[in-house]
């Protein structure tokens, strides 16, 4: 069985560019690796209902904070059989956002910490009720929010049709999030958690040789 690794941060924390430089450590360390990330855009109904609503579709579902987190966790519900055959044939499992970031956007979207019924109400719903795998790491990719807003918007106008969403565009919700996931990850919740210096200063090889053991 292989090991289930997760990516959380803020939008424009740089995650993808972490996943892409861990896949690569793990692969020339040997690990067979095969990555996913939520939302799953374009192959989720749930997915996509949740993009249109970041964007104002949909009337006021934006406004529902439950309403958005059901969509999110939905389309990984959509995924759990996915997840678990990639456990069965793969050495690492690595996942770009997961359930962590339900309960951190969330809980800042209504003003909670990570010891509030926002996140209770994540874990029961996607864990114990969905059956969702938990991981056995996740890395917290960790950057002041205003950098993480800075990047964001840079990406916003390089890439053709990245036009920033709802939350991205909230710089109050960013800085709240960040809080909530510092939180979270002082907790351990639901696994250990990496905290990660997202400024770059971080060896993808020296992680991935931490995160791919037990123990």
């Amino acid at each position: 069985m292989g090991r289930l690794l997760v990516i959380e941060g803020l939008d424009g924390a740089g995650k993808r560019t972490l996943a892409d430089g861990l896949t690569k450590a793990l692969h020339d360390a040997g690990a067979t690796v095969t990555t996913l990330a939520f939302p799953r855009y374009g192959k989720s109904v749930h997915a996509d209902l949740v993009r249109e609503a970041l964007h104002r579709g949909h009337g006021d579902l934006a406004d529902s904070v439950y309403g958005m987190a059901l969509l999110y966790a939905l389309d990984r519900r959509e995924a759990v059989e996915e997840i678990r055959r990639d456990l069965e044939l793969h050495d690492i499992v690595l996942l770009d956002r997961y359930v962590a970031s339900n309960a951190a956007y969330g809980a800042a979207r209504l003003h909670q910490d990570a010891g509030g019924e926002f996140v209770r109400w994540v874990r029961e719903l996607e864990i114990d009720r969905f059956g969702l795998p938990v991981p056995d790491v996740q890395l917290l990719l960790r950057v002041a929010p205003e950098v993480a807003a800075a990047r964001a918007e840079r990406r916003a106008r390089s890439e053709a049709g990245r036009v920033k969403d709802a939350f991205e565009s909230d710089d109050d919700l960013q800085t709240r999030c960040a809080r909530v996931y510092d939180q979270l990850a002082g907790e351990a919740w639901l696994c250990p958690w990496r905290v990660v210096d997202g400024t770059g200063a971080f060896d993808p090889a020296e992680l991935a040789g931490v995160v791919s053991s037990p123990g």
